[in-house]
């Protein structure tokens, strides 16, 4: 029985550590629209968790798309454009969608010819036979068609988001991804980009930003935790043993040197960054590295376990390794919230950490009661008749009278 329980455990997680990784890997393509249009062509834009989808039709030189503006309420506006002249605000031809003040999705156009403008509604420089829009979980979509401009199938793109403040559309962030929100578009080659003041393109950095996520959301959100349940539930189970410390060292181990790597595009990521700060998540990530830096170098200095300073070097190691694991989660959460709005990646660590815990609180009840029916066991040895001694002294009595 023991042999089984190890192997289904193994077998679980591994299959949860890839359903996990297997979530960052989703292209935009796979996406179905509640009417069912289907588009030639998706990408993901570099920030701001949003999508193109079009189709282009060389015969009349229209394109049908739709955008698509994850992780925004109700009481958002979004917009994305296209700039036949410049590359930045000024000079777009918007596509704006909001929930107006009967709670209906009111899509319209609104050409912007300054940066004051307060996206009114207005024909574009080119032609918009159908607009419409939607709002379903969370995710505001744009249906259009465009008649572009003849000659060209390349345009500067823009795409944004504000709040809405009873009928008037409030300015967007000037920060952060909302001043990267700007890029290419070619819709016969299906090419998009980004762009940012630093020289370094918005689509390269955000992969980097992913890469960053997934190793980190990983190794110390997933792999961490997963070694900490080897270690406590495992080494109950007499077969288990030795195999529960290499699972536990290879888990902790694996943590930490892909954890390591996140750190290092994180480091990379912040250098790249002059003026984007997330604190709390680099603090947290800079405390998880020293701490963990501290086990992989406790596990050098182990002592014995029938060594006096044994006990003591069990309370650091759990202590800290506990720690590392709580603020892992914490941090994971906090990086989600950097990357704006990735609900699906966030929901799918959710459902990991979910199913862990539920692994721990069925294998902590099996436990005790494995620990419990060994003592009444271990009792049992020592005094296999369980009144001998009464019934000795009662004979000894009886013989004394």
């Amino acid at each position: 029985m023991d042999n089984k329980l190890l192997t289904s455990l193994v077998l679980f997680s591994s299959i949860l550590l890839t359903l996990f990784t297997s979530s960052y890997a989703q292209n935009c393509s796979s996406h179905q629209f509640r009417s069912n249009n289907v588009f030639a062509t998706c990408n993901s834009l570099p920030v701001l968790n949003s999508f193109l989808h079009w189709t282009y039709h060389p015969d009349n030189h229209t394109v049908d798309l739709a955008y698509r503006h994850g992780g925004v309420t109700d009481s958002a506006w979004v917009a994305w454009a296209l700039n036949p002249g410049s590359s930045g605000m000024v000079g777009a031809q918007c596509l704006v969608a909001f929930s107006n003040s009967s709670g209906q999705i009111h899509a319209y156009t609104s050409p912007i010819s300054s940066y004051s403008t307060g996206l009114m509604e207005a024909p574009l420089s080119f032609r918009v036979p159908r607009i419409s829009a939607e709002f379903i979980n969370s995710e505001m979509i744009i249906f259009a068609t465009l008649e572009l401009p003849s000659g060209r199938t390349n345009f500067n793109q823009v795409w944004q988001n504000g709040q809405v403040s009873g009928q008037a559309l409030q300015v967007h962030q000037r920060t952060g991804d909302n001043m990267r929100s700007v890029g290419t578009v070619d819709f016969v080659s299906g090419q998009t980009s980004g762009a940012t003041g630093g020289g370094i393109s918005a689509s390269s950095r955000q992969r980097r930003r992913n890469v960053h996520g997934v190793l980190n959301a990983v190794s110390w959100g997933v792999l961490m935790p997963m070694g900490a349940i080897f270690a406590r539930y495992l080494k109950v189970f007499k077969s288990a043993n030795p195999a529960w410390f290499y699972l536990h060292a290879a888990c902790q181990t694996s943590a930490y040197a892909v954890g390591v790597a996140g750190w290092g595009t994180g480091l990379k990521l912040g250098s790249d960054s002059a003026g984007i700060k997330y604190t709390t998540h680099r603090n947290i990530g800079i405390t998880l590295f020293c701490l963990g830096t501290l086990q992989v170098f406790a596990l050098l200095l182990r002592p014995k376990p029938d060594h006096k300073y044994r006990v003591y070097w069990n309370i650091y190691h759990h202590v800290t390794g506990y720690t590392v694991i709580i603020l892992s989660i914490i941090n994971v959460f906090e990086g989600f919230d950097a990357l704006n709005g990735q609900k699906n990646w966030k929901r799918a660590y959710i459902g990991v950490i979910i199913c862990l815990g539920a692994i721990a609180v069925l294998l902590e009840a099996i436990t005790w009661l494995i620990v419990i029916k060994r003592k009444k066991t271990s009792v049992s040895d020592k005094y296999p008749h369980g009144n001998e001694i009464n019934g000795y002294a009662s004979r000894s009595h009886e013989q004394t009278a």
